[in-house]
């Protein structure tokens, strides 16, 4: 599928209406032939069989909508860096719930997120197939469990990602990280590799893609099925070693400081 970027005035009326006809259709496409494919491909044993570079088929075809999805939005995926293979923690910048569908597109990862995405239509389907662990915000309990989980399935040498900041900030800044989430790649000991999520040109649509005040997914998402697409950058960072940062706290510092150091850079 090629991209679906209109060009045209990015605020003007016209613009967006031409977007929306252009778009609209695609999704539904994108939903009604494009996912009864992804969700074929995922029933066993296909989806469990491995590709020559060693991928599972049901991991590549995820990665394969999502990237698709991405596109019908108008975005240009451009991945930077390399993801570490095997079991790692890797920690993002959170913007929106675009965040997913983007890290996604580039390397299959069981995602630590809200309970309330679960809820979501499309999105929260396929998060829940796609090995998400949901966690309760608020409740110990919860964290509790989630971590358990994070560490066997690191243990099992299957990578999980999480945003250490625990809730979305606007896209205009980089919230503090939470220490106690890096507990999971402490105790099983593997590699945290951060990674920089980036929308529009040196970050110019951050704060187009988060969302507004009180704004709600479904808001969310009919608006920026209408803004103007661009590049979205999925940045991946130096990685932190075990045993080369002194626990999770410094994890969590060193983290911050790479992808808030990526985020100012402008290609």
């Amino acid at each position: 599928m090629s991209s679906f970027s209109v060009r045209a005035d990015a605020g003007g009326v016209p613009a967006r209406v031409l977007r929306y006809c252009v778009r609209v259709p695609v999704l539904l496409w994108h939903l009604g032939v494009h996912l009864p494919v992804l969700l074929f491909t995922m029933l066993p044993p296909i989806g469990r069989r491995r590709l020559r570079s060693g991928e599972r088929v049901d991991h590549r075809m995820i990665r394969w909508w999502q990237g698709g999805l991405m596109r019908v939005f108008g975005y240009r995926m451009q991945c930077r860096g390399t993801p570490l293979p095997g079991a790692v923690l890797f920690v993002a910048n959170h913007v929106s719930w675009v965040d997913i569908v983007a890290l996604h597109s580039q390397r299959m990862v069981g995602f630590v997120a809200k309970r309330e995405i679960a809820g979501w239509p499309v999105v929260g389907w396929l998060a829940a197939r796609g090995e998400t662990i949901f966690h309760q915000r608020g409740s110990t309990e919860s964290l509790g469990g989630v971590l358990e989980e994070m560490v066997a399935r690191l243990r099992d040498d299957r990578p999980v990602a999480v945003f250490p900041e625990g809730r979305t900030r606007g896209g205009d800044r980089v919230g503090p990280f939470h220490a106690r989430i890096f507990l999971a790649a402490v105790e099983a000991e593997v590699p945290v590799q951060p990674v920089a999520l980036r929308y529009g040109r040196g970050g110019s649509a951050q704060t187009v893609v988060a969302f507004r005040e009180r704004e709600s997914f479904f808001a969310n998402f009919l608006r920026l099925l209408g803004e103007r697409g661009g590049e979205a950058d999925v940045v991946f960072l130096e990685p932190i070693l075990p045993g080369n940062a002194d626990g999770r706290r410094r994890m969590a510092e060193v983290s911050r400081e790479r992808i808030v150091a990526a985020l100012e850079v402008r290609p």
